[in-house]
């Protein structure tokens, strides 16, 4: 489904990620994992049209992505939902989902993407009309994910989902993401909680100072015995 092939991006000037190259098949989820700095995020954004690379090429279904606008990689069954999740404060929970289903005017669409929504994180529905800076930081993740599903994507690129949440509410996130894939959706996911991360996952890449240091499917990764050392503190 997604094809990156030896990306190489700057950031602020600086090379944050260079030659990367990964797959994502339909119906996986795919981890990214490493340490802060390693490039992570600046290949979600590289993928999601934030960033674009210097060199290298992005495809999804056969279409290349690489130098297309973040709109219509978005159109085309892509949604990104960043690392400072980057709601309408003072929206609602209703009218920021609504915002996410743009691409959708009609009512029957907008209402079929809400009931999945509804069912990964019912306290949503309970939260309507709250603005979106009362919620707490799970909430507001929720809410991230939720505006995204509205989307009605095909491939749903999380970064750090469970960053700022509540520990109690972190192992609610990841599971969710379990469900999302269930719905038919493929999934790739940034994050440094690798060990919560390859539980669900099906496969995984390390990043290591832009580069992929190994990649592999979660089980091989989480007996790896350098990983095991290095990420996962065993």
């Amino acid at each position: 489904m997604l094809s990156v092939r030896e990306i190489t991006t700057a950031y602020q000037g600086l090379v944050a990620i260079s030659s990367v190259s990964i797959e994502v098949a339909k119906g996986e989820i795919v981890c990214v994992a490493g340490a802060n700095g390693a490039g992570k995020s600046t290949l979600l954004k590289s993928i999601a049209g934030a960033e674009r690379p210097r060199s290298g090429n992005v495809t999804f279904d056969g279409r290349r992505l690489d130098g297309m606008a973040q709109h219509l990689i978005t159109a085309c069954g892509i949604a990104y939902v960043p690392e400072n999740r980057r709601l309408f404060p003072r929206l609602s929970v209703r009218d920021n989902l609504r915002l996410g289903s743009y691409l959708f005017r009609g009512e029957a669409n907008r209402d079929e993407a809400l009931d999945l929504v509804f069912k990964l994180f019912p306290r949503l529905s309970e939260r309507l009309e709250q603005r979106a800076e009362t919620l707490s930081g799970g909430e507001q993740q929720m809410l991230a994910i939720g505006r995204a599903l509205m989307t009605r994507p095909r491939l749903l690129m999380l970064d750090e989902p469970s960053q700022g949440i509540m520990p109690k509410l972190v192992d609610e996130i990841f599971q969710a993401v379990k469900r999302i894939r269930d719905a038919g959706m493929t999934v790739l996911i940034v994050e440094q909680r690798m060990a919560e991360c390859l539980e669900i996952a099906d496969r995984a890449y390390i990043l290591q100072t832009g580069r992929v240091l190994m990649q592999g499917t979660a089980e091989e990764i989480k007996v790896n015995p350098d990983v095991r050392k290095a990420y996962l503190g065993l």
